[in-house]
């Protein structure tokens, strides 16, 4: 229904990098200096080796070489993949940024939390909407009415039977800083089904919030759809039926663990 938005569309291409062998005073000054609190370690050939924050050099000896106290292998991310990936990451580990690496594992870039709230704010547009309102006329033979406006968060039917913990911890992180992007629902008669925007409900619940900003298609007359049949067959009637997936070992973060490197 929306393109893909991936890493290389936000992240920072320009990052500082400090060595293995510098050492715990040098980069803490360069903390100091930049007002960065951590950095991507990297080696002669530009791989990256680790990564070294603030809390890593807590009470260690000035001399002391970052090889030693860095993170090794860390988590990190391809310019390729999809940003909401890359924020689950970055939601479930708790972390801040990831270093950006290509296929040889060199450090291309960073992403950080920031630069996924960004893309959520930038990305809020009705194009996608349209596409949609296109599409389902063309099928349909149906003409639709598209208005945007507040609606409430216990009318809504859902579409989708499952979300997941972490993109959820996301979205209540934007609603409670107004930075979530509008849903999508299809008015039907007596019936206003979700069609974008599941864990921005389920957060706005777990918030309290009764009324949630969406694109509104407003169909002429009841015509049958295939994401409504399928939630019938599975009897997906409320937000409370929709499964919470809280998996500790989701593959993404196994993606990101380690990318394979060519030697």
């Amino acid at each position: 229904m929306s393109e893909k938005v991936k890493v290389k569309d936000y992240m920072t291409k320009n990052v500082i990098t400090i060595s293995p062998e510098d050492t715990v005073k040098e980069v803490a000054l360069k903390m100091i200096e930049t007002n960065h609190d951590g950095f991507p370690v990297v080696n002669k050939e530009g791989r990256v080796v680790g990564y070294v924050s603030s809390r890593d050099l807590l009470l260690c000896s000035p001399e002391m070489k970052i090889r030693e106290v860095m993170t090794p292998e860390p988590y990190v991310a391809h310019p390729s993949m999809d940003l909401a990936d890359v924020a689950r990451v970055l939601f479930r580990l708790g972390i801040s940024k990831l270093p950006v690496v290509d296929d040889e594992g060199r450090l291309v870039g960073i992403i950080s939390n920031s630069d996924v709230i960004r893309s959520q704010i930038e990305r809020a547009s009705p194009e996608k909407v349209w596409r949609l309102k296109k599409m389902l006329e063309s099928l349909h033979n149906v003409k639709i009415e598209v208005r945007r406006e507040k609606v409430s968060v216990d009318d809504l039917k859902p579409t989708q039977p499952k979300i997941y913990a972490d993109e959820l911890e996301g979205r209540i992180y934007e609603l409670e800083r107004g930075l979530a992007e509008p849903l999508i629902v299809l008015e039907k008669p007596n019936k206003k089904l979700l069609i974008d925007g599941h864990h921005r409900v389920v957060a706005a619940k777990k918030l309290g919030i009764n009324e949630i900003d969406a694109f509104i298609l407003k169909l002429e007359r009841d015509v049958p759809l295939g994401i409504e049949k399928t939630a019938e067959l599975i009897n997906l009637k409320s937000m409370e039926d929709i499964k919470i997936i809280d998996d500790l070992h989701h593959p993404l973060i196994k993606l990101t663990k380690g990318m394979p490197r060519r030697r």
